[in-house]
């Protein structure tokens, strides 16, 4: 019997999870919802918003997916997970208590003090005189944190007290982030290396998907303004091996002991952001799903099947060795349409894809593409995720960009120092 599986969500990360899927060799049938026009090519187009939770359950009720995978953050928090569980359909992301792990970093931060794991020093407010007040309590520079979810977007590290105030000013007054910034969290800086770990997680156990580093800031030598990510290399070197213990049994393994403590079993991806300085390691932040971009440079590196690791956390037999990792290394360039992260055009042709593809070791991933009377063309601020396998990260690097450079659209910008700070050590 084939299986069928539906992948939500239309990004760069849904299109590398259809494309690694579709490679187990049980050869499932795919479905994407929303998908993009790279997806078209792994699986079937499903026109329905990742966001509209009641028509893809609607759909999967009558479709009946042996399987479905979560991508994005916002259906997660929206219970899409119980929405499917109270239909008897398997679905592989956290329930939406869980999802609180990712929708309110201040639940976050409760969940971590209460579990012991090392994370920066921070108050949360809603008010605006004491939010200011409370700055003189806090070195320079300051991290201010929208609560809920910004799409990446609601976290201000504030070089003076006069950015601190005009950050706090803009989510608590202003509501430039809506309900997700009507609380704010003021933070410690940590000075240091960041670090993605995504571990597979079943409600007890946990195994360690590679290390990866995101680069966050839109131009080279982290100049200019957070975006949601523009490239990622795997592994990250500053995640040593000796870590990887410590990060399961300190950091991950807690969390999940303290959810289950508050009744909340946690089963899909938990993904920690990762502060590695002379102050050891502390986590910034949980994300509840797979990163984007780390996922496009983290699944091409999974080995084998991939599919029976997701079913074992949903049913609580996950170990390690449902997860097999290749030697190789893996780079990948995001490359984005012209005034992200910012205003930017929609709807211009992307030309190269094709020659790009040929690169020997490259898989372009589209994030923001959609189809236009048969042309590719640019549909979101990111736009395209180009990922490469090497035998080393420079080769994988290298070979990443001699795809990205055959790829042309107008206005297109990437960074031209992926995986610089691993070279550098």
């Amino acid at each position: 019997m084939n299986m069928k599986i539906l992948v939500v969500g239309g990004g760069g990360r849904e299109h590398a999870i259809a494309w690694r899927l579709s490679q187990d060799s049980c050869k499932p049938t795919l479905f994407c919802a929303p998908g993009n026009a790279g997806t078209v090519g792994v699986a079937q187009t499903v026109p329905i918003s990742a966001e509209d939770v009641p028509a893809l359950v609607a759909w999967a009720k009558v479709n009946r997916p042996d399987l479905t995978v979560i991508g994005p953050e916002v259906p997660l928090c929206l219970g899409i997970t119980d929405a499917f569980n109270a239909e008897g359909l398997r679905v592989f992301g956290p329930c939406q208590a869980g999802a609180r792990m990712e929708g309110s970093k201040l639940f976050s931060k409760d969940v971590m003090t209460a579990a012991g794991v090392p994370t920066a020093r921070s108050f949360g407010f809603t008010n605006e005189t004491e939010a200011i007040d409370a700055l003189d309590q806090f070195d320079l520079p300051v991290v201010i944190k929208a609560d809920g979810l910004a799409a990446g977007k609601g976290v201000v590290i504030a070089q003076t007290r006069t950015e601190a105030v005009e950050a706090i000013n803009s989510m608590l007054v202003e509501a430039i982030f809506g309900k997700a910034g009507a609380e704010v969290l003021i933070e410690d800086f940590l000075e240091g290396e960041e670090a993605s770990i995504l571990a597979l997680v079943d409600g007890e156990h946990t195994v360690i998907l590679p290390s990866s580093q995101d680069h966050k800031r839109i131009f080279d030598n982290d100049q200019g303004p957070n975006t949601g990510g523009m490239g990622a290399y795997s592994p990250a070197p500053v995640v040593t091996e000796d870590l990887i213990p410590y990060i399961k049994e300190q950091i991950i393994l807690p969390v999940v002991r303290e959810l289950k403590k508050r009744g909340i079993v946690y089963k899909g991806v938990l993904y920690a952001g990762l502060m590695i300085g002379k102050k050891g390691i502390n986590v910034l932040e949980f994300n509840a799903r797979f990163g984007d971009p780390e996922t496009e440079a983290v699944l091409p590196r999974i080995a084998g099947d991939l599919i029976p690791a997701l079913q074992a956390c949903i049913d609580g037999n996950l170990h390690d060795g449902l997860i097999q990792v290749r030697p190789e290394a893996a780079a990948t360039i995001v490359m984005a349409a012209g005034g992200y992260p910012g205003t930017y055009k929609k709807g211009d042709e992307i030309k190269g894809l094709e020659a790009a593809a040929k690169v020997k070791g490259a898989t372009v991933f589209h994030a923001g593409t959609s189809l236009k009377d048969g042309k590719v063309v640019t549909a979101g601020g990111r736009v395209l995720a180009v990922t490469a396998l090497g035998t080393d990260l420079k080769s994988a690097v290298a070979c990443a960009y001699d795809a990205a450079k055959l790829i042309t659209f107008t206005g297109a910008q990437y960074r031209n120092d992926i995986a610089q700070r691993a070279f550098n050590r």
